[in-house]
């Protein structure tokens, strides 16, 4: 997609170092405050502007050189020194990088001069400033583009970025080598990103778009509040060719509340697992593939599928949720797709149903697996045809929202048992993502319980600061088979009779012997899976019919063995 409004005619003051980027011809395309204050001038964009102008004697020289070896070999030159002519004819020694602007891989369309003034510390300054300079050891490419203290990348006209510094490399957690090339939406996974992104309004309002606050979220899953400022780049002839962009985070050098590692809008867990699905939510958020999110009850599903919809383009259009299971059987066709007035009795007035709520946002249908086959079938033709017609109606209605699917059934083992159909599975699972249970990163516990404590307290006004640590060592032993909902309640259950600022063994619900101690002792054979018919009912047998014992002993919820013990026709 190119990009056609005129830009404004400055780079983002708030880069620390002289900034000029000229183009082939040697016509200004945009310049920082700071080279504004070294020049003591204020050309305007589109001016010829000689590096004679900007570089004292012999040093002009040099500089063309760099300038002609930056076109004709689209890369970097290293850092050197030179001696620019400031304010007042003012003779300022600097050492000074260039860098190229690239539309597309190789073409040169112009070039990028990062200059810094040098002290006396920097380097001795004689008899002669220009003549007796000492020399200074050269580094290496990007120079003092990378030593901006501000995260920085440009765009060429296709949104791909030509440029990348250091301090964007530590912000987004991609390497320069990752960076280039690809868009810059991959890179910098803003919740702008987008209609609303800063470059995106500052093309559309032909204007520099200084200080916007975004929440990005790196390569590892790290939520930040940056600061963003952005200008655009034009040619001699007043096209443009590009933008650049820089950031910081929000308040300053200091990490923010949103910056917390281990938290991803309200997903919490710093466990292999959890980084594994921080690090792949961004891209998902950014496609509109169907999506099925598999995991025990208690897990976060819909947490997990609330977060993709939030890091999406479309996180201001609505977000609907389905339960597939709590909705009456009768009426669940009516509540997915709507009905007319009349469609059936009781049907007094026309009404919408999810599918038509959820416009151009995201539509959860949560337990999938509980769908009827009758209603399978219309759901994949919804899928397939991408349109449905109200119960009672004959108007054809487009649907347009993200389909994300979410189930603690294993689909496979329901597709094998006639349950499910093969054909609706594979159209809901583009991609699968599997949310691991509580009792498989329980070194998340500590930072789910510290989160826990702080809401509650917020909510009821107590000031519990931490736990027993015999409590901690219980619960980090514990089973959970309500996984993540179990361990909320638990907390919450304490913070009713908590009196004080720690919280004891005795302010918890009953936590009972975890299922593992409890099969090691009732000879259960370990060849057995928890699932089968036989297992449940060796379950019900040690538990005298208690179907929450059972559950138990399964290491699974009480909904969870209900659900099974209805399946197999117990």
């Amino acid at each position: 997609m190119d990009i056609n409004p005129t830009p404004p005619n400055e780079i983002p003051q708030s880069a620390e170092k002289a900034v000029l980027a000229l183009s082939r011809s040697f016509n200004l395309m945009s310049l920082n405050m700071s080279a504004k204050q070294l020049l003591g001038c204020n050309p305007a964009p589109g001016e010829i502007f000689p590096l004679q102008r900007l570089f004292a004697n012999g040093d002009a020289v040099a500089a063309h050189q760099a300038f002609e070896t930056v076109v004709a070999q689209a890369k970097e030159v290293d850092v050197s020194l030179a001696t620019v002519i400031g304010a007042d004819g003012l003779k300022v020694p600097c050492e000074y990088a260039a860098q190229p602007i690239l539309r597309g891989p190789r073409q040169v369309i112009g070039v990028i001069f990062t200059l810094r003034r040098l002290s006396s510390v920097d380097r001795p300054v004689l008899a002669s400033p220009i003549e007796t300079i000492e020399p200074m050891p050269l580094f290496s490419a990007q120079g003092l583009f990378d030593d901006l203290p501000k995260g920085s990348f440009t765009i060429d006209t296709h949104w791909r970025i030509t440029t990348f510094n250091r301090a964007a490399e530590n912000l987004t957690g991609f390497r320069r080598e990752e960076a280039i090339s690809r868009h810059c939406w991959e890179i910098f996974r803003s919740d702008l990103c987008g209609k609303q992104c800063p470059m995106r309004l500052a093309l559309d309002r032909k204007q520099t778009e200084m200080d916007r606050q975004v929440f990005a979220v790196s390569r590892h899953g790290l939520r930040q509040a940056l600061t963003v400022n952005v200008s655009l780049l034009k040619d001699e002839a007043g096209h443009i060719v590009g933008a650049v962009e820089t950031f910081h985070p929000a308040g300053g050098d200091r990490p923010t509340a949103f910056a917390e590692p281990g938290r991803l809008k309200g997903i919490i867990g710093n466990s292999t697992a959890m980084r594994e699905l921080f690090a792949k939510l961004p891209d998902l958020a950014a496609s509109r593939a169907n999506v099925l999110i598999c995991g025990e009850s208690g897990t976060g599903k819909e947490l997990i599928a609330r977060t993709l919809h939030q890091l999406s383009g479309s996180h201001d259009a609505p977000f609907v949720a389905v339960n597939c299971a709590a909705l009456a059987e009768s009426l669940i066709e009516a509540e997915l797709f709507g009905h007319e007035k009349g469609a059936f009795t009781g049907a007094e007035q026309s009404r919408p149903g999810r599918f038509e709520l959820a416009g151009k946002g995201t539509l959860l249908l949560d337990e999938i697996g509980e769908l009827k086959p009758d209603l399978q079938v219309k759901l994949l033709r919804v899928i397939e045809q991408r349109s449905f017609e109200r119960v009672g109606g004959i108007r054809s209605m487009a649907f347009e929202a993200r389909l994300i699917s979410a189930t603690h059934q294993d689909l496979s083992r329901a597709i094998q048992e006639k349950r499910f159909r093969e054909d609706l599975y594979y159209r809901l699972r583009t991609v699968t993502i599997m949310v691991p249970p509580l009792r498989e990163r329980t070194e998340d516990i500590p930072l789910l319980v510290d989160h826990f404590i702080r809401h509650f307290n917020a909510k009821t006004g107590k000031q519990v600061r931490s736990l027993d640590p015999k409590v901690m060592q219980r619960l980090m032993a514990y089973h959970w088979p309500g996984n993540v909902r179990e361990l909320q309640r638990c907390i919450e259950h304490a913070f009713v009779f908590v009196k004080g600022p720690v919280i004891f063994q005795h302010y918890l619900p009953e936590l009972e012997t975890t299922p593992a101690e409890l099969l090691a002792s009732s000879a259960l054979p370990v060849t057995v899976e928890v699932h089968d018919r036989d297992s449940l009912l060796w379950a019900l047998k040690q538990a005298g019919g208690r179907r929450a014992a059972a559950a138990k002993l399964l290491g699974i919820s009480r909904t969870s063995m209900w659900r099974r013990m209805k399946a197999m026709g117990l």
